[in-house]
């Protein structure tokens, strides 16, 4: 894989702040034809830089008021029984992200849901009736501080 140039790293600054900007917005941006950006979207595209271009919705804007994380502790760490929970986690429409992770918790997933009585719900459900399921600890977010992905380390020194 080539190495990230300036020119990259400006591009993906400028492509986490605003996926919209066109070719030619981006290239006065950072001095370079239009057609020098579309080839290097491209490439960062096809060597999964870019992972992909999405929107993000706003969970409040579609009556999800309540945003938890919850960390989880499985009963069996067996092969079979972590790919049946990451299974269950796919399907599940309150959980919008889901990380295998190493330390204390097995997982840690994010819930979106509209009010207590709904995560309620979403618990019993798909964690306490979960015989697999050991413990899991809930964190309600209270502010979001900073979502994204804004990396510094990519604007040129």
């Amino acid at each position: 894989m080539q190495a990230l140039d300036d020119y990259d790293k400006k591009i993906l600054q400028f492509m986490q702040e605003n996926n919209k900007l066109t070719a030619q917005e981006i290239g006065d941006l950072v001095n370079l034809s239009s057609s020098a950006v579309q080839r290097r979207l491209a490439r960062l595209r096809e060597n999964k830089i870019i992972e992909a271009d999405i929107s993000i919705i706003s969970p409040s804007a579609i009556g999800l008021t309540i945003t938890c994380i919850v960390d989880i502790v499985l009963t069996d760490g067996n092969s079979k029984a972590l790919e049946k929970f990451k299974t269950s986690m796919r399907k599940c429409h309150e959980v919008t992200q889901c990380y295998f992770v190493t330390g204390t918790y097995d997982f840690v997933i994010i819930v979106n849901t509209k009010d207590m009585q709904h995560y309620e719900s979403f618990a019993k459900k798909w964690l306490m009736d979960d015989p697999n399921v050991k413990h899991f600890y809930t964190h309600v977010i209270m502010d979001k501080v900073k979502v994204g992905y804004n990396y510094d380390n990519l604007t040129p020194s």
